[in-house]
């Protein structure tokens, strides 16, 4: 096995948000980031700049730094880029509600912090919110690209200045059976996210890097970045506190569950199973004002009132003490 092999082996996953940021923040890497854009929005893209080009966190205790990366293009578009790797918690029964209002909330702020100042209405830049995501938002539709801007009930438009984009990264099967000559640039750029860390790939993620050289330079960089143990470390310390949320969550929603079964018999199903969702949401946010979660974040996945989240981190407080 030669070096190059070896490294290839090796190679950390683009889809972990930290990682995405490192790449797509990069300054050697700007012309890969107007490609990637270019491929969402359909238009040539000559430059861009970068508005929040800090380092991501090494802290995995700071979990309100945000990942998304804030952008800018020649003409003035503002595009917001952010890969969604870990499933989003959500209300039993819903349909990616919270996915999807976090990128319509992410949207309108950035849309609605342009200066009017000197400017008519129809002058603001047009916005776009576009997230990556590692699972399937859309199990209904077959196309892997979702777009969604104010229509109608017929169709007709009100307006293309907020554009929301879902690329679903689950989505490629079709897409890895095209020759690579007839792969659009998001599609190629799609197919690398998903597929470079995987040995299995390796031969039409090396065509794509081939034919693109923006991918090539992404690719290259990437290589680079997986052989520092630093950054190896960082993202493996993600992953194993990703794993105890996820499975903490999980463990809550089952007593939950279990408990709202049990109070079922006894009282009622209907009156158990509040109780147990309710119970099921004190949990979960327990959980997370433990590792620190800002309230907002505890609010929107569990349900609680700001008051209860409040009494509850009080509660723990003077147990503690």
């Amino acid at each position: 096995m030669d070096q190059q092999q070896h490294k290839r082996k090796s190679i950390l996953s683009p889809t972990d948000d930290r990682l995405f940021k490192l790449l797509m923040t990069s300054p050697e890497l700007r012309s890969s980031l107007a490609d990637i854009i270019a491929g969402i929005i359909r238009e040539p893209v000559h430059d861009v700049g970068v508005r929040n080009n800090e380092l991501p966190t090494d802290d995995i205790n700071d979990k309100q730094q945000r990942f998304d990366v804030n952008c800018v293009t020649h003409d003035g578009r503002q595009v917001n880029l952010e890969m969604q790797a870990s499933r989003m918690a959500e209300l039993p029964g819903g349909n990616h509600e919270n996915l999807k209002n976090r990128s319509l909330y992410f949207l309108c702020d950035l849309f609605s912090t342009q200066s009017i100042k000197g400017r008519h209405f129809n002058k603001l830049a047009r916005t776009y919110q576009v997230t990556f995501c590692s699972y399937t938002v859309f199990p209904g539709r077959e196309n892997f690209v979702n777009e969604f801007t104010l229509r109608n009930e017929d169709g007709d438009p009100l307006s293309d200045a907020v554009t929301i984009v879902f690329v679903e990264l689950t989505k490629l099967e079709n897409i890895l059976k095209k020759p690579v000559a007839e792969m659009t640039g998001l599609e190629m750029w799609s197919v690398f996210l998903q597929y470079v860390d995987k040995e299995e790939h390796q031969r039409i993620v090396g065509e794509i890097a081939m034919a693109k050289g923006e991918i090539k330079m992404a690719m290259e960089t990437l290589i680079n970045v997986s052989q520092d143990e630093r950054e190896r470390a960082i993202n493996r310390s993600r992953r194993m506190w990703q794993a105890d949320f996820e499975s903490n969550m999980n463990t809550s929603r089952e007593a939950g569950r279990i408990e709202g079964h049990a109070e079922g018999h006894a009282e009622g199903h209907a009156e158990g199973r509040a109780e147990g969702r309710i119970e099921n949401a004190l949990d979960t946010a327990q959980i997370m004002l433990a590792d620190g979660e800002p309230f907002d974040k505890i609010i929107k996945y569990t349900g609680l009132t700001c008051e209860k989240v409040e009494s509850l981190r009080n509660r723990l407080t003077k147990e503690k003490n």
